[in-house]
């Protein structure tokens, strides 16, 4: 139960933007809080929030280091998100694997046509992915 609340915390802090760009600066080393704050067009009080998010997520840990703050990442949360998502990448897999043989097919037929309607068709429809209208 205890892990599941740990992941729980970890999905909570990550949510947030401010928390995910954080969590990215301190990929880069320890940073001071004001050194973290100074991006962000937030109060150092909404900075310290959002450490506090982290903190209790265990993705940072804070220490004094005489008149300052710093701050370090954490990596095993984050580890353990990998590994709880991990567990479902199959599924992904499957579909990726499944939309490889459809377009197999339709090239193969292509193939024994002579006929480019459906190269044409997945080739014009590219763009399409994004769901803009024209």
């Amino acid at each position: 139960m205890a892990a599941q609340h740990a992941l729980d915390a970890t999905f909570g802090a990550l949510s947030d933007p401010t928390r995910r760009a954080i969590l990215a600066r301190l990929a880069t080393g320890d940073h001071s809080v004001t050194e973290l704050a100074e991006p962000f067009e937030i109060s150092l009080p909404a900075v310290s929030r959002h450490l506090k998010v982290l903190e209790n997520a265990n993705l940072i840990v804070r220490e004094k280091d005489a008149q300052w703050r710093r701050c370090h990442l954490q990596a095993q949360p984050l580890r353990d998100v990998a590994d709880w998502v991990s567990q479902y990448q199959k599924f992904w897999e499957q579909q990726f694997d499944a939309l490889a043989d459809f377009l197999e097919t339709l090239s193969e037929e292509d193939e024994e046509n002579g006929d480019s309607t459906n190269s044409d068709k997945i080739t014009n429809n590219k763009g399409d992915a994004g769901g803009e209208d024209e």
